[in-house]
């Protein structure tokens, strides 16, 4: 069977995508297994005046670098186009190109602690002492 590749977004055109590589892996909670598209996994960033990229996951920071990919990697969409003669033939539509992924190698950083912490209102004095002389 022949499947023809088209780029209907023209030469050097393509939206530009990323891979976001973990390590280990993200798991959602029991109560959203069936709603999992269009899920919001984390809050991804990159400050201007620096290289690297932070994404917070829950309670989790994790910090990562974007490295360029050896060979690019083409995104597809599987269109299933009628022919003349009445018979469907499958077209692969190119949307995106990925150059690059932001790697995230390092474990992750807790962004609250499991001590509460004591509140600091004002200074305590500790009490006057009444031992006998």
């Amino acid at each position: 069977m022949l499947i023809q590749v088209k780029c209907s977004c023209g030469e050097r055109h393509c939206p530009e995508w990323a891979i976001v590589e973990l390590q280990g892996t993200v798991e959602a909670q029991p109560s959203l297994q069936d709603r999992i598209q269009n899920l919001q996994i984390g809050l991804l960033c990159r400050p201007s005046s620096e290289e690297s990229y932070t994404l917070v996951v829950g309670y989790h920071e994790l910090t990562g670098s974007k490295q360029r990919l050896k060979k690019p990697i083409l995104v597809l969409k599987k269109m299933e186009v009628e022919d003349d003669s009445d018979s469907k033939r499958v077209e692969l539509d190119v949307i995106g190109v990925i150059r690059h992924k932001i790697l995230f190698k390092t474990r992750p950083k807790a962004l609250i602690s499991s001590r509460p912490q004591p509140a600091a209102k004002g200074k305590i004095s500790a009490p006057a002492s009444s031992v006998p002389n």
